[in-house]
């Protein structure tokens, strides 16, 4: 007769799986995917190694899914934060660099990796599904300030592909795993910074605070 998994045991291996998958992120977030390695995550879940394999085909399957977990939280902040930011196109584009610029430089391990850790072809997959979604929302963005003429820009999608090409860049040297720290008010310059260079590539003047030229 064959087995027929019970309401239980699909529970118990839903929770196993989630399991890992918590592992890895942490380990994630703490040293990068180079650190979320089956052994580490396996030893983290006190489990073995081929019990980790019998739920993810492959290490570059379950950190794809660890990827898609950690940048859908990211995105879902920044996509909350530039809703209730108001109707104004300044106030929005504002809000979407300030809370990205502020979570990366806040969190930086986490962001270094999702934005510039060498990873192999399956995650780097999920990282330019990650950077459409932000590039979807400023394009909306910039489209609707062109609409209220408060951007001057002939392609609102290469715009959008600029400034975050410009606000990823920016942060480069400031995630750094090697890098020291920032201390809040170098955080708050390089944020106002950003912000202000993009606004001007836009032919904006800089709103202060993100609110309304």
């Amino acid at each position: 007769m064959p087995y027929r998994p019970t309401a239980l045991t699909r529970k118990n291996a839903e929770d196993k799986r989630d399991r890992f998958l918590r592992a890895a992120r942490h380990l994630v977030a703490d040293d990068g995917f180079k650190a979320a390695t089956v052994a580490a995550i396996a030893q983290r879940c006190q489990a073995s190694v081929g019990s980790v394999y019998s739920y993810f085909d492959s290490r570059d399957r379950l950190l794809a899914e660890v990827f898609r977990s950690a940048a859908g939280h990211e995105v879902d902040l920044v996509r909350t934060a530039v809703q209730d930011a108001g109707q104004h196109a300044a106030q929005r584009l504002g809000e979407l660099i300030r809370i990205f610029s502020g979570r990366a430089l806040h969190g930086r391990r986490m962001a270094w990796a999702l934005l510039f850790e060498p990873v192999s072809p399956v995650v780097e997959a999920e990282r330019l599904l990650y950077r459409r979604c932000y590039t979807d929302l400023g394009e909306q963005i910039i489209r609707d300030g062109l609409a209220d003429r408060v951007f001057v820009t002939p392609d609102a999608r290469l715009a959008s592909s600029a400034v975050m090409g410009a606000v990823s860049e920016a942060l480069v040297g400031w995630i750094r795993p090697d890098s020291p720290p920032p201390t809040e008010r170098e955080q708050q310059r390089v944020i106002d910074g950003i912000r202000g260079f993009c606004f001007r590539a836009l032919g904006s003047p800089y709103p202060v605070d993100g609110g309304q030229p």
